[in-house]
């Protein structure tokens, strides 16, 4: 090839010109992902009465309204749609084995894969009173009682269902299945690792993209106009996410608004400019998972060839705090507030001005599990410092702040989150974190639709 030319194309490809040569994680499709989800239930399945004698629970019940789905639906039943008015599924510590009912209004050959499901099925109300009988269950778990909505979410009128149907004396059992509910969402199958490294690197790629000349022209582009490019990125992956893109703009001799103690996001008429640190909060939902990914982004002024030094110190500080909280301290059996205790100690020893705000991550986006995070890390107490679960995943979410000498001593935020699962030698990332900044470069470039 010419020299020129090549030339040519290296800085078209720098400067976001020409698209990416690197083709974008293609995920199985709807059918393939049932199959695949449907796999993973039966070993769930398999695992589950362990749990339950763990938990000293004897019978579970989980009940799916129409227009109101349990989110525990598709993870303890086939991943498909379920429109009956009240389907009931009911697991039973039966002694020798694991029983399985599902108590829908119709008959459905995949249910009868993994439940005991009648052709003819006779209403709800009288097979549960029969399975109380026969079983006489010491203790029922419902999804009540629980911290979190995937532990609490049985609706009053549901509740008022099992009780008319099972008796008083039933209700008298009734209890929350709150830590079986939790030690199942965040009990991962070596088998589901591959997929979700999968989702992971299709959010790098579309965060990447968001913060490039691809989508960004200085001076043009607004925030507004990159959200709607992460849905539109969605929409043609064939991906949902369970929160809002968020972007945050943190710019020389302005003020950082606040919401919570957290820098404050952007307003969408926002005009990207240069000299911007830029900020993504962003996250994709597919096959019964959820990412959650932040990366950040320099936009260089004319005349820039680099991004400053003092940001890039400002990086690396928040590499050192991903470091110490991966490597030197997170290891499975130690609880969340021993790792967030030991993690701040070694940054107060570096003079690293940090904040840890980690959250379990998996079936819900913000999961089930230990969370190293200073909100309840530091009180330390049975209910809020877990235990960390060899397997486990987390979003590693945590941001330093430090003085930039380019700024005038002003303070930036670095802020970091990469999914990363548990081994025993501490947190291992999806994927490769943040080591660099993203470079939005001069560009005239319009704004993707």
């Amino acid at each position: 090839m010419n020299k020129t030319i090549l030339r040519f194309v290296i800085c078209a490809l720098l400067a976001g010109a020409l698209p990416s040569a690197r083709a974008q994680t293609v995920l199985p499709t709807w059918s393939e992902q049932i199959a695949i989800r449907e796999g993973w239930l039966a070993k769930r399945h398999a695992m589950l009465l362990p749990m339950m004698r763990r938990h000293g629970i004897n019978m579970w019940i989980v009940v799916n309204e129409e227009f109101h789905d349990d989110p525990l639906t598709q993870l303890i039943a086939p991943p498909r749609p379920y429109t009956g008015n009240r389907d009931i599924f009911v697991f039973i510590d039966a002694g020798d084995r694991l029983r399985a009912v599902a108590l829908t209004g119709y008959a459905e050959e995949n249910l009868k894969r993994f439940f005991e499901s009648s052709d003819q099925p006779r209403p709800a109300a009288q097979t549960l009173a029969a399975l109380y009988q026969e079983h006489k269950p010491a203790k029922i778990g419902l999804s009540i009682g629980g911290a979190r909505g995937v532990q609490r979410s049985l609706t009053k009128a549901s509740y008022d269902f099992l009780v008319t149907a099972m008796g008083p004396e039933a209700e008298s059992r009734f209890a929350s299945a709150a830590d079986l509910i939790e030690e199942y969402c965040d009990t991962r199958l070596p088998e589901e690792l591959p997929y979700y490294t999968k989702l992971v690197a299709l959010t790098d790629e579309i965060t990447r993209k968001g913060l490039s000349n691809e989508v960004i022209t200085p001076g043009k582009t607004t925030v507004g106009d990159v959200r709607r490019y992460f849905y539109d990125a969605m929409w043609k992956a064939g991906v949902r996410t369970w929160f809002q893109p968020d972007l945050r703009v943190q710019r020389q001799a302005a003020a950082n608004d606040s919401s919570r103690g957290f820098l404050g996001v952007a307003p969408e008429s926002t005009v990207i400019r240069p000299g911007d640190v830029l900020h993504v909060d962003f996250g994709i939902s597919a096959m019964g998972f959820d990412t959650d990914w932040q990366k950040m982004a320099y936009v260089l002024k004319p005349g820039e060839r680099d991004v400053p030094n003092g940001l890039k110190t400002a990086l690396k500080n928040t590499n050192a705090l991903q470091e110490a909280l991966m490597k030197h301290h997170s290891r499975p059996g130690r609880t969340s507030a021993e790792v967030y205790d030991a993690t701040m100690a070694e940054m107060k020893e570096r003079g690293i001005d940090a904040r840890i705000y980690s959250h379990p991550i998996g079936n819900q986006g913000h999961g089930l599990g230990a969370a190293i995070d200073f909100r309840s890390a530091q009180r330390n107490t049975a209910a809020l410092a877990k235990t960390l679960r060899n397997g486990s995943y987390i979003s590693i979410e945590l941001s330093t702040s430090t003085a930039v000498p380019e700024w005038n001593g002003q303070k930036v935020t670095v802020m970091g989150e990469d999914d990363a699962y548990l081994t025993e030698n501490g947190w291992v990332f999806f994927r490769p974190h943040q080591e660099s900044w993203y470079v939005i470069r001069p560009g005239n470039r319009a704004p993707v639709p």
